[in-house]
């Protein structure tokens, strides 16, 4: 089966390394992967891939491929790579959420078709869309409250420890974790943006980003922080979508919630999600919510799927 990268960053590096190392589960289902091409800016730049790598600034490979593993980020240029290739009626594998929530008039119709393998797009390889799309929508959805965004996170757990927010934000920044500029994370917008793609799977198949509100942690002091670990609280940058007014409340801000509250001792140091059903319950899930090869996993698990013949995550009709 063949396979055509996008982007070879840590992300792609690791994809194509762990498609590399699970070699013996795709055989065991009769299935050699052979990666035809990989799309790259700088082919001068250093990269820890497979030896023999077909990198390429040329992305005419995609022409011969059965599925497509984007892994460049951004919007408009990944989705102009894929428009040709997804009205051929082949499928995509993506953790781009900002793709997701922003292009979705386009992308619905594949994703409605099972083209479309998102589960890295929200907590990476910690799986709560395949649940979502799948078993849980047996249950009838009340409420989520979710940590979806690691940068945060590691600013707001370095705030409690004494240090002001500049300071936690540019440690961040030089580990990597946040981007330059950081707004996209600590603005709240990528949580927005993953917020929205939960919420076609539960609230609306259709649920558009610019629904959610959203307030990042730029405000947030050092006496905020720690008055509210003085309570007995922690600040946690929550998404939440629950049912308010006749319709669907998507938000995305700055809470101090109690020590005891799963988001704060199931997600210590991790992305998580409450999810309430009526039927089903309160479930709580906890992992790894980014990370080059947390993600990967989530990405070769959606490949193992379309080999298997399984669908996409397909939102609400």
């Amino acid at each position: 089966m063949t396979v055509g990268v996008l982007g070879c960053g840590t992300v792609g590096q690791d994809v194509l390394n762990l498609i590399q190392k699970r070699e013996a589960i795709f055989a065991d289902l009769g299935v050699r992967i052979e990666v035809a091409g990989v799309l790259v800016r700088d082919m001068s730049r250093p990269r820890a891939c497979p030896p023999g790598t077909p990198l390429t600034t040329d992305p005419g490979f995609l022409q011969e491929c059965g599925v497509v593993i984007e892994a460049m980020g951004g919007v408009e240029r990944p989705m102009d790579l894929l428009r040709p290739y997804l009205r051929s009626g082949r499928p995509v594998i993506t953790a781009n959420k900002a793709l997701l929530a922003e292009k979705w008039d386009e992308l619905r119709d594949y994703a409605l078709d099972g083209k479309l393998y998102y589960e890295a797009s929200v907590m990476a390889g910690t799986p709560v869309i395949g649940p979502m799309s799948t078993v849980l929508r047996a249950s009838t959805f009340q409420r989520l409250q979710a940590v979806l965004n690691g940068t945060c996170l590691y600013i707001i757990t370095q705030m409690e420890q004494g240090k002001e927010y500049a300071q936690a934000l540019a440690e961040a920044q030089a580990l990597g974790y946040a981007e330059d500029p950081p707004t996209l994370d600590v603005g709240g917008f990528d949580t927005a943006h993953k917020l929205t793609v939960l919420a076609r799977f539960c609230a609306d198949g259709n649920f558009p980003y610019g629904r959610v509100q959203v307030q990042g942690i730029e405000h947030l002091t050092l006496e905020d922080v720690q008055g509210a670990r003085a309570r007995g609280e922690r600040i946690k940058l929550v998404a939440e979508l629950e049912s308010g007014g006749g319709e669907w409340q998507a938000r995305v801000s700055p809470q101090s919630l109690p020590e005891d509250h799963p988001l704060c001792n199931a997600g210590a140091s991790r992305n998580a999600m409450v999810y309430e059903g009526e039927e089903c319950g309160t479930l709580i899930f906890a992992g790894g919510g980014a990370g080059g090869m947390v993600t990967a996993s989530a990405m070769v698990g959606d490949l193992l799927d379309w080999v298997i013949g399984f669908p996409g995550h397909v939102p609400l009709h």
